[in-house]
């Protein structure tokens, strides 16, 4: 009788256990954000993709809520993404424009940042993939010691990334402050001013690339696994990954970041690469969109994203874990390299009937596919709020019952119960940024203010939405923003550059 008292007092033990780890890890869902790179609104078969097939993607949305008004704060990747990680505007800093690879680290290390937010709750937090955001204190840096300081310094507890992007220079991985298979006789050097060391470039050797460069584009230096680059780097090739490789790498070291952290709440940031350039995805999907490299890379981007979730459902973790999925800015076809990307489109129409693209103030540049998943809290829907990246801090904050300080986020806003489908009530008014214009949406309108840019990016074929005269577009009405309706409403027109104004005016920290 005892031994069966001690058993049950055993059982009941565990169960009370099991109760409050549960109630404990529900009130703190582990957090995987996927951030993927120059995806377009129209890219995915739930946004409307009828000549490309994305599968695991249009699960996640039909299991939780696909806003169809989401927005990156920016057409390109460097703001969009110091935006997300810090919630400040990136156009208050200066310096926070597309950064080079070897860019010194432009994320503050004392304040604030979405990992650290993370981290001060006892997650443990994982940067997996893209940086771009630099490293350093400085340009000129030693590629082969310690570099810092870095992700690890403003959050991040794990970090395997690449410094810049794929078609930059160093083509390394670093993890945790040092460059992966670092060879002390072969050391790297970096530069982005002139040629060094001997290796062969694209502009000299263009009988060496396997993938031709675009004429202007730029990506005729060093050349890395058969493909000309941003910048000259010279050692390191022990250190120097494949294209074909890196994804399949990026996936494993998520992989394992999960497994390692799955009895303990975690924050992962799994930054893909794709579909920006150089589209090399691995052999298994070249040829298999019909839609060029980039269709094939965007098939690559939808299994990752399908073998994230199963790892999370294998381990039986998939309940407690929340998936947000967004890209950093939106579409673009030719932006460096002869892939396929224009010769090959086949009908699909990236932008999803919106206008602009990468780099553009226009819809095409920010709106952006936005997906999160969280099943049994999350129901599944179709959201129309306005949101923004910026607002994970102020959303996350809020989730934890943390109160901002004034120098902390400030221009994030608390969107928590729009992000979890609890309310149709988004933003009411949204800054958005491109390379030359600034545009600011309330409500329906949308006022992009003047601008002596050019009208057009020639080398990418992209409208850049600048113009020397005031635009006014009625979104509701004209999505596409086709009709200018700035001399029909001057009152707007002044009411929301007055606004504009005024934010621009606001105290940046």
């Amino acid at each position: 009788m005892m031994r069966v008292r001690y058993c049950l007092f055993i059982l009941m033990s565990l169960l009370f256990a099991y109760k409050g780890y549960s109630q404990k890890n529900a009130d703190r869902p582990n957090v995987v954000f996927i951030y993927v790179d120059d995806l377009g609104y129209g890219d995915l078969g739930s946004y409307g993709a009828t000549k490309i097939k994305t599968p695991h993607l249009d699960k996640l949305a039909k299991s939780g809520i696909r806003f169809t008004n989401a927005h990156a704060t920016s057409g390109t990747c460097t703001p969009s993404r110091y935006a997300l990680m810090t919630g400040q505007y990136p156009w208050r800093k200066s310096g926070t424009g597309i950064l080079p690879g070897d860019a010194a680290l432009i994320i503050p290390t004392d304040r604030l940042t979405l990992p650290s937010l993370f981290q001060q709750k006892g997650y443990k937090t994982g940067l997996v993939g893209k940086w771009h955001l630099g490293l350093g204190n400085t340009v000129q840096k030693n590629w082969n010691q310690k570099i810092s300081p870095g992700p690890n310094e403003v959050g991040f507890n794990y970090s395997f990334i690449f410094p810049a992007t794929a078609d930059r220079v160093p083509t390394v991985f670093v993890e945790n402050n040092y460059v992966v298979a670092l060879d002390a006789k072969d050391p790297i050097e970096v530069n982005y001013n002139h040629k060094i060391g001997n290796d062969p470039t694209g502009l000299e050797n263009p009988e060496l690339l396997k993938m031709q460069s675009s004429p202007n584009h730029g990506h005729n230096n060093t050349i890395v696994n058969g493909i000309g680059r941003i910048g000259y780097m010279s050692g390191g090739k022990l250190a120097r990954w494949t294209d074909e490789e890196m994804p399949l790498t990026f996936l494993t070291k998520a992989k394992e970041f999960i497994e390692t952290n799955k009895a303990n709440p975690f924050f992962l940031f799994y930054a893909l690469t794709e579909p920006h350039v150089p589209r090399m995805p691995s052999t298994m999907f070249k040829g298999k969109s019909g839609l060029g490299l980039r269709g094939d890379a965007i098939l690559q981007l939808d299994w990752t994203v399908g073998e994230i979730m199963s790892q999370l459902q294998n381990l039986g973790i998939e309940k407690n874990t929340m998936i947000v999925f967004s890209s950093d800015n939106g579409p673009v076809l030719d932006d460096g390299y002869e892939d396929g990307a224009v010769t090959q489109l086949n009908g699909h129409t990236p932008w999803g009937g919106l206008r602009g693209g990468k780099y553009s103030t226009y819809e095409a540049g920010t709106r952006v596919p936005m997906l999160i998943s969280w099943p049994g809290k999350i129901k599944a829907q179709v959201s129309d709020a306005m949101v923004s990246q910026i607002d994970f801090i102020a959303s996350f904050a809020h989730f934890f019952n943390q109160k901002l300080k004034t120098n902390e986020a400030p221009d994030s806003e608390n969107m928590l119960n729009v992000l979890l489908g609890k309310s149709p009530e988004g933003r009411k008014v949204l800054v958005k940024q491109g390379i030359n214009s600034v545009a600011i949406v309330k409500g329906e309108w949308k006022y992009i203010e003047p601008n002596a840019g050019p009208s057009i990016n020639k080398l990418v074929n992209i409208e850049l939405a600048n113009s020397t005269l005031p635009q006014l577009y009625n979104l509701n009405a004209d999505k596409g923003e086709q009709n200018n309706l700035a001399t029909q409403h001057p009152e707007l027109v002044k009411e929301l550059s007055g606004i504009l104004q005024g934010i621009k005016d606001k105290k940046s920290f």
